[in-house]
């Protein structure tokens, strides 16, 4: 065995021999012999004195993963190896420039290489292949633990814990959680119930949440603020506002101060629901409280406020930002000019946006992307389209969303080659339409009187084994039966159920609308009974629908009682509906049925319709 360019086996027997001749195998060298031995040993440790400090400063230098591979080749060569500490650094800072893959295959060399790896090692490599959805490999590594004699501690099974939340492994987590109780395989801290906590939240479990929460709190290992901001936020989320307030008072009488994050999702709660008065009241309370709002209180605020259409409001929200010297971030922005887009007020929209740059804030993917909604939908494409090549121009790549917002806008301005070629364009980059696209294309080539050419690309998706939905056959079979091609559309229909879809309260609804407009009434009538027996309870539009399609017909015998039974089940006229009446009123003379139908509508009703 060679150790610094000696023989060991070597080095030992001559050692020996010395030693057994009553002579030191140095002294027995003349002194410039001795000395050139300890220059070698000298040079040796001065070298890998420099190694380390060379390991060390390469780390705090990693700027990418090829820094990161450049220095692993390097730590490679070296004899001996460094100490598994540096190894271990280094595998950390590749997770955290979030090349997670890359962080597993440099693991697996890691281990190639002889170098024996500890928890925290392994506990980094597990965490790699959690954050990269492949848990399962995580627990591989966990067997690890046990060959090596080491033990997992309350970090190696919190990860574990988290990837199977990450991938939706709802009761694969429990029972993990449950077996780490039972058979105490380590200490449970606060981080761990957080992460239990936070799994079931946003798995949409929040009432397992608060009984983990209730538990904890009899327990030695009280929940901190983090956890009770989780709790809160489930709460809010789901709409139980009050039960946030409730648990938000329980709190700070056992002595947990609340943080601004508890504040803002509070405030976000109420403004959510309108809660106005209570909002303001928290805030002052906030304040007393010596916690000031910052960027996520206030942006909260901005976007609810513009949601509800108060867009004067949420612009003084932003002032007043700017007075207290809290600056606005990206999403401030972005939920102001989207208020602005709501409302239809572009100009204002894009000066907001251009006025972003003199405050050092950059637009982000999602600015752009509001924006080209707001144009697409005022049908100003061109100035969409503008704003794409602007938006490609700073470096930012446009995702499914820009793309599908497009799509809507050109159809919505007729032009139909250019929404198929760029239809073309983003999967030529890569990027795969969502629902959304495929009905903004479906239901623009329809809108745009290529019903026909919607049902082929409908056709091509299926044989592609696309998962389809329901939606995409509603866009079409409205498209065919404002094409009076009904005889397409009832055989579609028909063959619903042998492609695996259940036609909803949409699809009967476009089919009595067809064959109302196609004078088939009586088929309209079995189809609304077909509907009730599906188990589908016809809507304020179906009603609507089959009342006007048989007033046209002259069947008002039939209208008048599909009239009365719609406003039995709640539903009103609609204004299309209330308008066909008033024309027949004047020229049906003396029909009592019409006159009756008419003077059956609430005061209030024929306020809303008028």
């Amino acid at each position: 065995m060679k150790i610094m360019g000696f023989c060991l086996g070597q080095f030992r027997t001559s050692s020996r021999k010395c030693y057994e001749s009553g002579k030191s195998h140095f002294f027995s060298h003349s002194p410039l012999r001795s000395l050139t031995v300890f220059r070698y040993f000298s040079i040796k440790s001065a070298a890998n004195r420099n190694s380390r400090e060379k390991i060390k400063f390469g780390l705090g230098n990693i700027r990418g993963l090829d820094d990161a591979l450049c220095l692993y080749e390097n730590m490679a060569r070296m004899r001996p190896l460094p100490c598994v500490k540096q190894f271990t650094q280094l595998l950390s800072r590749v997770v955290n420039l979030k090349e997670y893959s890359a962080a597993i295959r440099l693991f697996k060399h890691i281990c190639n290489l002889g170098v024996s790896v500890n928890e925290y090692t392994m506990t980094i490599a597990i965490d790699s292949c959690c954050l990269s959805n492949r848990v399962n490999y995580g627990f591989s590594i966990l067997g690890w633990f046990f060959k090596r004699g080491c033990v997992p501690n309350v970090v190696t099974f919190s990860t574990l814990l988290k990837g199977l939340f990450r991938e939706n492994r709802i009761n694969e987590a429990q029972e993990l959680f449950r077996k780490i109780v039972r058979e105490r395989l380590c200490e449970l801290n606060v981080v761990t119930y957080g992460t239990v906590i936070n799994g079931l939240w946003k798995a949409g479990n929040i009432a397992m949440a608060i009984e983990l929460l209730r538990v904890i709190e009899k327990g030695s290992c009280k929940p901190d603020i983090q956890i009770y901001n989780t709790v809160i936020d489930g709460l809010c989320k789901d709409g139980m506002i009050d039960s946030g307030l409730k648990l938000f008072a329980e709190m700070t009488e056992k002595g947990i101060t609340p943080n601004v994050v508890t504040y803002s999702i509070l405030v976000c709660g109420l403004c959510n629901l309108s809660r106005w008065r209570e909002v303001k009241l928290l805030l002052k309370e906030m304040i007393d409280c010596k916690i000031y709002p910052n960027v996520m209180t206030f942006s909260t605020i901005i976007d609810a406020l513009c949601k509800e259409g108060l867009v004067d409001e949420a612009e003084d929200v932003l002032h007043l930002m700017m007075e207290r010297n809290t600056v606005p971030n990206v999403v401030s922005y972005n939920a102001l000019i989207d208020g602005y887009c709501l409302q239809g007020h572009m100009t204002k929209a894009r000066n907001l946006f251009d006025s972003m740059a003199s405050k050092n804030i950059a637009p982000d993917i999602w600015t752009f992307n509001i924006l080209i909604n707001g144009y697409c939908k005022k049908m100003k494409i061109d100035d969409a389209i503008h704003l794409f090549r602007e938006m490609c121009l700073k470096g930012l790549m446009p995702n499914i969303v820009t793309y599908s917002s497009l799509l809507d806008g050109l159809f919505r301005v007729g032009r139909c080659s250019s929404a198929l070629k760029l239809f073309d364009e983003l999967q030529s980059v890569g990027l795969k339409p969502n629902l959304h696209t495929y009905i903004n294309l479906l239901d623009g080539l329809c809108k745009n009187g290529h019903a026909e050419q919607a049902l082929t690309l409908l056709d091509a998706l299926e044989h592609k084994g696309e998962h389809l939905h329901i939606v995409y056959y509603n866009c079409v079979l409205n498209g065919l039966c404002n094409a009076k091609k009904i005889h397409i559309a009832r055989a579609i229909f028909r063959d619903l159920p042998s492609k695996g879809l259940e036609p909803d309260v949409v699809t009967y609804t476009i089919l009595v609308k067809g064959c109302c407009q196609n004078g088939l009434l009586e088929e309209a009538k079995d189809l609304f009974l077909r509907m009730e027996q599906a188990s589908l309870s016809p809507n304020g539009v179906t009603y609507n629908v089959i009342v006007r399609g048989n007033l046209r017909g002259g069947k008002y015998d039939d209208a008048a009682r599909f009239f009365e039974e719609m406003g039995d089940k709640g539903f009103s006229p609609d204004a299309s509906t209330f308008a066909l009446l008033l024309d027949l009123l004047g020229t049906v003379e003396h029909n009592p049925t019409i006159l009756k139908m008419i003077q059956k509508l609430a005061p209030s009703t024929l306020k809303q319709t008028l």
